[in-house]
């Protein structure tokens, strides 16, 4: 008969070189091991140590894929080297030729390319793109890599040009439009938090080997054209209205949200007349607040066990006293900061174009090793970040160099990607902005440390 009691589960970790851990196993039994018993708690059953002492303050809070209802994983294309690529010019040229081409004269062409897995093969790729053509809409650009865009064809169809499209996500990000990104599960240190304005990559914060592979919350929701009922008109069709865009939030959570900071919701960012009034708040602010939230290096901290596991809770703002303005100045403050973390992140603020880098020396421009060496006059935490033997950038910070977000190192990886091309003069200062936003970001995630989030 079986018994519906939990077995008793017992942990004990060893650590070390081979040889140390073969003599602690032939010199001790399983009845010697000092080992600790867990408690297994529902729903993981987890089998390593975990600190639950603040799991029912996190679960309080609410998660991003219940706020975000419609949200998933970011684009597989099956063929990166040639789905996507670094100009509109060259997309099309590589779409012209499979238009033009023979089956196995594709093959031939692109033979660095794998045209035998499941979502793509040959056929599929030439087929797609003979039946939507060379229309200009389906060059976009593509948020590859963090901070480092390229162009692709996107027809949103399956096993197509593009393995795994994820249209009912992306086709709502070809329009104006913001998206959170973030990981479900993370094996290391969870930073996988980023931005975007397009359409982009499932691993654009971190590897599915990692766990760290993107999902994508938008921010609204557009209408499908061919499906005209599926989103409310303002004002009705026999008016003349237009089909609009609607918020893509749970308007439970939202009005919870609303009820805590005593202000009114609206679907659209307030005019500055109205947001001097404090009175309303916007999807906008909520992006930001949670985009600053999960900045914080003390809420990392302090949840680091739930954020490896599933999709991050974030705290309901705090409610505002009495003498404070509608929303709270904790909520307020966490907006603008989150705002100018996104801006940042964009390389849409002016700050990213005040330069704290120089390139001083003349050359070929061309990547082979990229490495940081210290500054030869002492200077504690800024050296130069070289591309070849000879060239550089001077003055980066140290902190900017090894700065972490997601599963990648934004300054080493961009570089490494560009291994054997020649820098352009666009991506010479591109680079320089990717190292301003490192930088600041370091600086806003400190800010947000100072306010009490958790």
């Amino acid at each position: 008969m079986s018994s519906k009691k939990l077995a008793q589960v017992f942990h004990f970790d060893l650590y070390g070189k081979r040889e140390d851990k073969y003599n602690f196993l032939t010199e001790n039994a399983i009845s010697t091991i000092n080992w600790t018993e867990l408690n297994p708690q529902a729903p993981e059953h987890f089998f390593v140590p975990k600190d639950f002492g603040v799991k029912s303050e996190y679960d309080k809070g609410f998660s991003v894929n219940t706020l975000f209802q419609l949200n998933g994983s970011g684009i597989v294309s099956k063929r990166d080297s040639l789905a996507f690529q670094n100009s509109k010019s060259e997309m099309i040229e590589k779409i012209s030729d499979i238009f033009n081409l023979s089956y196995e004269e594709i093959k031939k062409k692109f033979k660095e390319v794998s045209w035998e897995s499941r979502d793509g093969k040959v056929e599929f790729v030439k087929e797609n793109i003979l039946k939507f053509g060379l229309s200009d809409e389906l060059f976009v650009r593509y948020n590859y890599r963090l901070f480092d865009e390229k162009w692709t064809y996107y027809t949103g169809v399956s096993k197509g040009f593009i393995g795994w499209p994820v249209k009912q996500i992306m086709q709502h990000l070809l329009k104006d439009n913001l998206s959170l990104i973030c990981s479900r599960q993370s094996s290391s240190e969870w930073k996988h938090i980023f931005i975007s304005k397009l359409i982009g990559d499932f691993n654009i914060t971190g590897n599915a080997g990692t766990n760290g592979s993107g999902y994508y919350f938008p921010l609204y929701l557009y209408p499908d054209s061919k499906n005209k009922d599926l989103f409310a008109t303002s004002p009705s069709p026999s008016e003349g209205g237009e089909l609009v865009r609607v918020p893509n939030l749970n308007p439970e959570i939202v009005k919870q949200i609303a009820d805590k900071l005593g202000l009114t919701f609206v679907p659209e960012a307030p005019s500055p007349l109205e947001r001097a009034g404090g009175e309303v708040f916007a999807p906008l602010d909520i992006l930001d607040y949670i985009y600053a939230v999960l900045h914080s290096p003390n809420y990392r901290e302090k949840y680091k066990e739930f954020l490896k596991i599933d999709f991050p809770r974030v705290p309901y703002p705090k409610a505002p006293s009495p003498s404070e303005r509608a929303g709270g100045e904790v909520f307020w403050q966490l907006v603008k900061l989150g705002g100018e973390l996104r801006q940042i992140h964009l390389l849409e603020s002016p700050v990213v174009e005040q330069y704290i880098t120089q390139y001083p020396e003349d050359g070929d421009n061309e990547v082979t090793k990229p490495r940081f060496a210290p500054s030869p006059l002492g200077r504690a935490g800024v050296g130069s970040v070289y591309i070849n033997d000879t060239q550089y950038f001077a003055n980066v910070p140290q902190v900017a160099w090894e700065f972490y977000i997601g599963g990648y190192q934004p300054a080493q990886k961009w570089l490494k990607d560009r291994k054997n091309r020649k820098l352009e003069f666009e991506d010479i200062l591109h680079y320089q902005k990717i190292i301003v936003a490192l930088s600041e970001t370091d600086r806003i995630m400190r800010e947000i440390d100072k306010i009490e989030i958790v």
